[in-house]
C-alpha cells in the first residue's frame, strides 16, 4: 500500500490501528497535528514471488531489467558478477560489518515513542504502540551511508579509484563524500543547483570531505536532472569510475545491491522487535522517495503475510493537482534512468516534473 500526503517532511508519519504496533523509519517527526491527510492510496500490485527478487534478467515482475546504451551492458554484468564474488566472500562481509559498527554506529536503536502513542489515542482507549527505527543516528545523519560503505568498499575491491554519486537532499551526497575520503577514493558528487541552494549545508559538509560538487542546471535542477548527469558521466568513463547510486532504481544490479546494503535496517529492527516484545510488528511505514530507506526496511517483512507494509509519498498540493510527487499513486509504468518502474509521465510518455518543497 502507498498513501500521499500534503506537504510534510515526511521522514516519519504513522497511522492509528486499534491496539497495534507501527513502526516508523524516521529521523524527524512531522508535529502539526493535521498534517496527515490521506489523498489517494495506490492499490498494490499483485505480490511478486521470493525466486522473481530478482530473475536472472534482473526483473522484479515486470519492473527492474536493464535499459541503457550498449556500451554499458557489459559493465554492468560485470558488476554484478563482481557483487556477487564480494557477497559471497565473508573478509568483505565482515569488513564491511567492522565499519559498520565501528564508524557508522550500528545499530541504530528502536526507541518506542511513549508520547506520540498517546497522542493518538482513540475515544475508546485504542492506540498504536509506535516505534521509531532511529536511522538519522548513522554518521552522517541517515540511512544513506549504509549503501555509500558497501558499494564504496566493493569500488576498492575492483581497484577503481573514482567515485561518481547524486544527490538530492545531500545525504547520499554527503555519506559517500564522507566514506570515499574514509577510504581514500576521489568523489564527484552530482546535484541540482536548485538543490544545492536549499542544502547549502549539505554541499559545504561534501566539500570539507574532499568531494567535488557539480550543479546540475538542466530540467528542474533536482535529483532527477542529477541522476541524468551522473549516468552521462559513468557511460563516458566506465572504464575508471564506479557509480553509487543512492536510490532503489536505476539498472540490475543496483536496485538489487542498494536493498541489499540497505535490508541491515530491517534485520535489525526483526531482531529489536523480539527482543523488546516478543513478537514482529502489525504495520511497517516509511518515507519513499528514491526508496532506498523504505526497501531497507519493507525486504526484512516482504513475506510477512500478516504485516502490512505502508508507503508514503509526497502528495504536494494534491495528487489531483500537476504538484506533486506521488509517483506510485498517480504514476505509470515506463522506463527512466535504465529500469522499468512507475513514473510521472504524460500521455506520450514523457516526463512530468515531480513537485515537492522537500529538496530532491
Amino acid at each position: 500500500m502507498n498513501i500521499s500526503v500534503p506537504h510534510v517532511d515526511a521522514h516519519g508519519c504513522a497511522i492509528r490501528r486499534h491496539k497495534t504496533r507501527s513502526l516508523v523509519t524516521a529521523p524527524r517527526f512531522c508535529r502539526r497535528q493535521n498534517a496527515l491527510r490521506v489523498f489517494a492510496v495506490a492499490a498494490p500490485e499483485t505480490p511478486v514471488t521470493e525466486y522473481q527478487r530478482p530473475d536472472a534478467t534482473g526483473r522484479y515482475g515486470k519492473f527492474g531489467g536493464k535499459y541503457v546504451p550498449e556500451t554499458l551492458i557489459p559493465a554492468l554484468e560485470q558488476l554484478e558478477v563482481d557483487y556477487k564474488a564480494a557477497m559471497a566472500d565473508t573478509s568483505f562481509k565482515a569488513e564491511m560489518e567492522a565499519i559498520l559498527k565501528d564508524y557508522v554506529g550500528r545499530e541504530t536503536p528502536l526507541y518506542h515513542a511513549v508520547r506520540l502513542s498517546e497522542h493518538f489515542t482513540t475515544a475508546d482507549g485504542g492506540k498504536a504502540e509506535i516505534y521509531l527505527k532511529r536511522e538519522d543516528l548513522n554518521h552522517t545523519g541517515a540511512h544513506k551511508i549504509n549503501n555509500s560503505l558497501g558499494q564504496a568498499l566493493l569500488c576498492k575491491r575492483l581497484n577503481k579509484k573514482r567515485i561518481i554519486a547524486e544527490t538530492g537532499a545531500g545525504q547520499h551526497g554527503v555519506a559517500t563524500a564522507t566514506i570515499c575520503a574514509r577510504l581514500g577514493l576521489k568523489c564527484i558528487v552530482y546535484m541540482g543547483a536548485k538543490d544545492m541552494e536549499r542544502q547549502a549545508l549539505n554541499v559545504f559538509r561534501m566539500r570539507l570531505c574532499g568531494a567535488e560538487v557539480r550543479p546540475v542546471y538542466s530540467g528542474t535542477a533536482t535529483l532527477k536532472d542529477a541522476t541524468s548527469e551522473a549516468i552521462r558521466d559513468w557511460v563516458t568513463n566506465v572504464e575508471t569510475t564506479h557509480y553509487i547510486l543512492g536510490s532503489a532504481a536505476g539498472p540490475h544490479p543496483y536496485p538489487m545491491m542498494v536493498r541489499d546494503f540497505q535490508s541491515v535496517i530491517g534485520r535489525e529492527t526483526r531482531a529489536q522487535c523480539l527482543e523488546k516484545w516478543g513478537g514482529a510488528p502489525d504495520i511497517v511505514m516509511a518515507c519513499v522517495g528514491g526508496g532506498s530507506n523504505a526497501i531497507g526496511i519493507f525486504h526484512e517483512f516482504v513475506n510477512d503475510a500478516d504485516i502490512r507494509l505502508i508507503g508514503v509519498e509526497a502528495g504536494g498540493e494534491g495528487v489531483d493537482t500537476n504538484k506533486h510527487a506521488a509517483t506510485l499513486t498517480r504514476g505509470s509504468p515506463g522506463v527512466l534512468h535504465g529500469s522499468y518502474s512507475y513514473l510521472l509521465q504524460d500521455e506520450d510518455g514523457q516526463i512530468i516534473d515531480p513537485h515537492s518543497i522537500s529538496a530532491g
